[in-house]
């Protein structure tokens, strides 16, 4: 259940954008719900004089590198974004959107940057990062057709910004190629980057464009990709239609997502 941000001025200015971005795509006040943010952990006490004594007799050591643990499961699960935060018209899942297989599952045209391929597959598979997700949950836009999946991801940060730097050089390769189904049907295939809020330490989002004829008329699936590392860990999220497919719903999201995560993360380090 989403929990209240303290109205403390230092958020004031992350509050209303959240609130601002979830209001214009009808994300309801739920989604406006920012996320507590707990008291850092105190320092360590200060050490008894025998373990001084034995710190000064032992030869100096270099610290070792600061690693965190992954999440666990139910952290993972606790980080995910729900249809009680969207608000309507968003609801769980019934399934698979119909549009995976007849637009993601296809092949680029020979001479294509193998990249684009790569792109697809990453697609298709939900594995925008090259890896499973550890906690995954979908939606769906009952009023539009469209679908959201959103992931949190347990690659190595290293990992990570190696993909995101990736994803930043598509809109160059793959701004515009063909590509075909399994079926023969001719597609026409667009990537161009799109703009996120600054959350998180590294972020990236792509558009991709995927358009068919049907009985002599263009039919476009359009689809938001978004990858964000929030210190140790990742998020994903696609956000994709043959509709309307709101670029407001796709940065409230990731903006609420990114707060939730590092949250959960800072919760994690408290009770420890």
């Amino acid at each position: 259940m989403p929990r209240s941000l303290p109205s403390s001025p230092a958020r004031t200015g992350t509050r209303l954008t959240a609130c601002a971005l979830a209001a214009a795509a009808l994300l309801g006040a739920a989604a406006c719900s920012a996320i507590k943010v707990e008291a850092e952990p105190r320092g360590p006490a200060t050490p008894s004089a025998s373990s001084r004594a034995a710190s000064s007799a032992a030869p100096a050591r270099s610290p070792a590198p600061a690693t965190a643990p992954a999440l666990t499961d139910a952290q993972a699960r606790e980080a995910l974004i729900g249809a009680t935060d969207l608000g309507e018209p968003w609801t769980p899942t019934k399934g698979a959107a119909t549009w995976r297989d007849a637009f993601l599952k296809t092949r680029a045209a020979q001479g294509t940057d193998p990249d684009c391929q790569r792109l697809l597959d990453a697609l298709y598979a939900d594995e925008l990062l090259g890896a499973p997700a550890r906690a995954v949950v979908a939606l769906d836009d009952w009023s539009s057709g469209s679908q959201l999946r959103y992931q949190v991801t347990a690659q190595r940060p290293a990992e990570v910004d190696r993909t995101l730097a990736w994803m930043r050089t598509l809109p160059g390769k793959c701004a515009g190629f063909s590509a075909t189904t399994a079926s023969g049907t001719e597609q026409r295939v667009a990537v161009n980057g799109a703009p996120l809020p600054e959350v998180g330490d590294a972020r990236q989002a792509l558009r991709l464009t995927v358009t068919i004829e049907y009985e002599g008329e263009p039919v476009t699936l359009t689809l938001h990709a978004v990858a964000v590392r929030v210190g140790d860990d990742a998020l994903t999220l696609t956000n994709g239609g043959l509709g309307d497919v709101s670029p407001e719903v796709t940065t409230g999201v990731t903006e609420l997502g990114a707060e939730r995560l590092g949250e959960v993360r800072r919760h994690g380090r408290v009770q420890v």
